[in-house]
C-alpha cells in the first residue's frame, strides 16, 4: 500500500489573510497543495470544474493540474495552506512553488513535477471536500503552520508526523462521505469492537454478536468489513491471539493452562488456532518471551 511508503516534505506552510481583491491566475504546480477556507469565499476552477469555496472547504491541487483561484465578496479571505511532496527526494529543497502554466515553464524545470500518486490512495480523493469536522482539520493545519514558521529544533520531523495525521483525517473524511451508512452506525460498531475485546477468553459466534447489537448478521458483516477492513469474527480472532500472545510472553503459565484460560478445549485446538491467526505456534512466542 502506498501509505506505507509516504515520507512527506513540507515545502511551504502559511496562514494567508487577504483583505482586498485577490486572484491566482491559471497555473500548474510542481507539487501538491492543500488549501483550506477558514474565512471568506472563493471561486476555484480545477481543469474544467468550477467550485465555490466557503468556510470549512478544503481543496487539493495535484501536480500538473490546471487551476485558478479568485476571491469573491468584500469579506476578508483567510486561507491556510501547505505545499508538499509525499516523498522527500534529493531535489525536494530546490523545487519552488509554481505560478505559471506548463507552457511557460522552462524545459529544465519539467523534472521538478512530482509524481501524482493520488489515484493510488486507498479511497478516492476529490479535488474539493466540504468537511464535516472542519475545526479538527483546521487545528491540525494550523499546528503544521506553527511548527513550520517557528522552526524549533527538529521541526522538519515534527511536521512530517503532523502532516501524516492530517492526511489520515482527510482520507477518513473522504471515506465517510462515500460510506455514510458506516458513519451512521459507527457508535454501534465501536460497541461491538469493545464487546469482542472484552470477551477474548472464549469463542464468540456471529449469532451472538447480531443479538447483542440488534443488527442483522449479513448487514453487520458488511458494515464491520467496510469500517475496519475485516469481519467481526476475524477481528475477534485477532484480539484472542493478541491476548494469548501476551500471556505466553509475560507469564510463566504452562501453555496448557493458557489454552484453558482462553477457552480452548485442548492445547491442540489452541495451537491450530494460533497457527491459523499468527502463522506461528504458541511455543514460538514463549521462546521469544
Amino acid at each position: 500500500m502506498i501509505l506505507h511508503q509516504i515520507s512527506p516534505y513540507i515545502r511551504v506552510a502559511m496562514d494567508n489573510i487577504v483583505e482586498g481583491s485577490w486572484v491566482i491566475k491559471e497555473r500548474q504546480l510542481f507539487d501538491y497543495e492543500l488549501l483550506y477556507i477558514m474565512e471568506g469565499k472563493v471561486i476555484v476552477t480545477i481543469e474544467d470544474a468550477v467550485y465555490e469555496g466557503v468556510r470549512g472547504d478544503i481543496f487539493l491541487f495535484r501536480p500538473k493540474q490546471r487551476h485558478k483561484i479568485k476571491k469573491v465578496g468584500k469579506q476578508r479571505l483567510r486561507q491556510p495552506h501547505i505545499h508538499f511532496d509525499f516523498f522527500y527526494t534529493e531535489d525536494s529543497e530546490k523545487v519552488k512553488v509554481s505560478f505559471r502554466p506548463i507552457e511557460e515553464i522552462e524545459p529544465e524545470e519539467l523534472a521538478y513535477f512530482r509524481p501524482d500518486i493520488i489515484d493510488e490512495m486507498p479511497v478516492p480523493l476529490s479535488s474539493h471536500l466540504r468537511l464535516k469536522n472542519p475545526v479538527f482539520i483546521e487545528k491540525m493545519l494550523l499546528d503544521i503552520i506553527y511548527e513550520y514558521e517557528t522552526k524549533m529544533p527538529f521541526y522538519e520531523f515534527k511536521v512530517k508526523g503532523l502532516f501524516i495525521q492530517l492526511w489520515t483525517q482527510l482520507l477518513r473524511e473522504n471515506y465517510w462521505s462515500l460510506n455514510s451508512h458506516v458513519e451512521t452506525n459507527m457508535h454501534a460498531l465501536m460497541h461491538i469492537k469493545q464487546y469482542l475485546m472484552h470477551n477474548t477468553n472464549r469463542k464468540v459466534s456471529l449469532d451472538e454478536i447480531a443479538r447483542m447489537s440488534g443488527i442483522s448478521k449479513h448487514y453487520l458483516v458488511r458494515l464491520f468489513q467496510q469500517a475496519f477492513g475485516m469481519s467481526p469474527i476475524q477481528y475477534h480472532q485477532l484480539m484472542r491471539a493478541h491476548a494469548a500472545r501476551h500471556m505466553i510472553q509475560f507469564t510463566a503459565d504452562p501453555l496448557t493452562i493458557i489454552a484453558e484460560n482462553m477457552g480452548f478445549s485442548s492445547i491442540h485446538a489452541f495451537s491450530r488456532f494460533f497457527k491459523t491467526v499468527e502463522g506461528k505456534s504458541p511455543s514460538y512466542y514463549r521462546r521469544k518471551g
